[in-house]
C-alpha cells in the first residue's frame, strides 16, 4: 500500500503537490478560523441576532458600495477607514457587533481587528451583504436611513 502511494506521488508529482498545498490551505484556513475568537454566521442566525441581542451592525464597505443598500440601523465605517474611528466603537465595547461587508472578507478582517480591541462577542455575516440579498432581507437606501445606527439602544 505504502510503496503504491510512493509509485503514485513520485508519476504524478505536481498533482501531489497541488494536493498538499491544497490541504495546507484548507487546515490553514481552519486553524484561523478557530483562533478567531468570532464567529461566522449566515443571514439567517444574524437576524436572530438583530432581534435578539440589539447589536451594533457595523458596514465595512466603501462610499460607493453601499447605494444600493444597507442593513437598517448600521453604522457605516469603510474598512480602510476603521483604524482612524475606532474610538467611536469604543462606547459600544460591550455590546455584540454585527460586521459585515459585500462578500464576508472584509468584514472578517474588520471582526479581527474588532476582538484585538477588546469587544467580546462579534460576528461576522458569512457572504456579506450578498447573502443577505440572496435570502430577500430587508435593505435600506442611504437616503432613507432614519438613525444610521447611533440611536440604537444599549442594552
Amino acid at each position: 500500500m505504502l510503496s503504491q502511494i510512493l509509485e503514485f506521488i513520485a508519476n504524478h508529482a505536481l498533482l501531489s503537490l497541488a494536493f498538499v498545498l491544497a490541504l495546507a490551505a484548507v487546515l490553514f484556513n481552519e486553524y484561523r478560523n478557530l483562533t478567531a475568537g468570532f464567529k461566522a454566521v449566515g443571514p439567517l442566525i444574524a437576524t436572530r441576532i438583530i432581534n435578539d441581542e440589539d447589536p451594533l451592525i457595523l458596514d465595512v464597505r466603501e462610499n460607493s458600495e453601499v447605494k444600493d443598500g444597507i442593513i437598517a440601523d448600521a453604522l457605516h465605517i469603510p474598512m480602510g477607514e476603521l483604524p482612524k474611528r475606532m474610538a467611536e466603537l469604543e462606547p459600544h465595547k460591550d455590546r455584540t457587533v454585527l460586521v459585515y461587508c459585500r462578500s464576508g472578507s472584509r468584514s472578517a478582517s474588520a471582526a479581527r481587528r474588532l476582538r484585538r480591541a477588546g469587544f467580546e462577542q462579534v460576528y461576522n455575516l458569512a457572504g456579506g451583504i450578498m447573502a443577505w440579498a440572496d435570502q430577500h432581507l430587508p435593505v435600506v437606501r442611504p437616503g432613507n436611513r432614519k438613525n444610521k445606527g447611533k440611536n440604537r439602544k444599549k442594552k
